[in-house]
């Protein structure tokens, strides 16, 4: 009996100084050795948590191999603090820090630590709008229009978005909006344009995260279709250098615009993607500024989980 005392005391002891100090891989390692929890007991766990890991990505997070990424990845690390009863934000804090000494090739001014914190805010504020992750919604087409200003903000953007209900009763659409560094959220509007109307309204200062209800004069069905459009007035930041968007699920066809005030017209734009927030990036392509509209595209005729976006240089 003393024995296994003495074995629990040394589990919790380098629990304790894995949190302080991590790495993240080795604190969640001592963290799932103190509990005595197997694998696929912490991914049943997950699961109650409807979140879903598999017990691969978790062996390898906990070896290092790999780092949890993806939103999904993300939730899951707060869901693992609760279930490994560890303090909030402890196993976050780790991810954030590792990212600090990672190398190179992050979205510029937006880091991956600033994507950790905005997906943390991100979550709390959909909670307070019983949002769930993807609404009840799947999209069918998204055409984004980002328009950059004189000074070179970033001045507003518009959505057409067409969406497939995949239960009955959904009535309405949760918008978010991430604006670029230095941004007042609290500053900006939401326009519903065509067929919706505008319900709560949420938003986070520091992260620059605000996300809007839009309302819709109907209740699907699943299966049902369903066409709007809506924007965001923003310019309440600096100078702009790309526009980013990210997909948690795959789905249908997205296009994305971005237009260029003719008293302020970039030297060089390109599109990227990216696997995730963390992740290099990949598939630079240069656009060509259209002369007249002065405005760069890019079309994706089926999206997948990952991030796409647009950026450019000013001189």
């Amino acid at each position: 009996m003393r024995h296994g005392t003495q074995h629990a005391d040394v589990a919790t002891a380098e629990l304790e100084t894995a949190l302080r100090g991590g790495p993240f891989h080795v604190a969640l390692r001592a963290a799932i050795a103190a509990r005595g929890l197997p694998l696929q007991r912490v991914q049943h766990h997950l699961s109650r948590y409807g979140v879903k890991v598999g017990v691969t990505s978790l062996s390898y997070w906990q070896q290092g191999a790999r780092r949890p990424q993806r939103p999904e990845s993300l939730r899951a690390v707060r869901a693992l603090e609760e279930i490994l009863q560890l303090p909030d934000e402890s196993l976050i804090r780790l991810l954030a820090k590792a990212d600090e000494h990672s190398g190179p090739e992050r979205p510029a001014g937006r880091s991956y630590r600033s994507l950790v914190e905005a997906s943390g805010i991100l979550e709390r504020l959909l909670a307070e709008l019983e949002s769930p992750l993807d609404g009840g919604l799947h999209t069918l087409g998204h055409h984004e229009r980002v328009r950059i200003g004189a000074h070179r903000e970033l001045l507003d953007r518009e959505s057409h978005h067409i969406v497939r209900a995949h239960r009955d009763g959904v009535d309405r659409y949760v918008a978010i909006h991430h604006g670029d560094p230095g941004c007042a959220p609290e500053r900006m509007a939401v326009r519903a344009l065509e067929n919706c109307r505008t319900g709560r309204v949420r938003w986070h200062h520091d992260t620059g995260v605000l996300v809007a209800e839009l309302l819709f004069d109907t209740r699907l069905r699943a299966g049902d279709t369903f066409l709007f459009r809506y924007g965001f007035d923003d310019g309440t930041a600096g100078a702009s250098s790309e526009y980013v968007r990210g997909f948690s699920f795959a789905g249908g066809q997205y296009a994305l615009q971005v237009a260029f005030a003719e008293e302020a017209l970039p030297v060089r734009c390109h599109r990227f993607t990216q696997h995730s927030a963390a992740a290099p990036r990949s598939g630079r392509q240069e656009l060509t500024l259209s002369g007249r509209h002065r405005s760069v595209h890019l079309v994706e005729p089926r999206v997948r989980s990952g991030i796409l976006g647009i950026g450019w240089d000013w001189e």
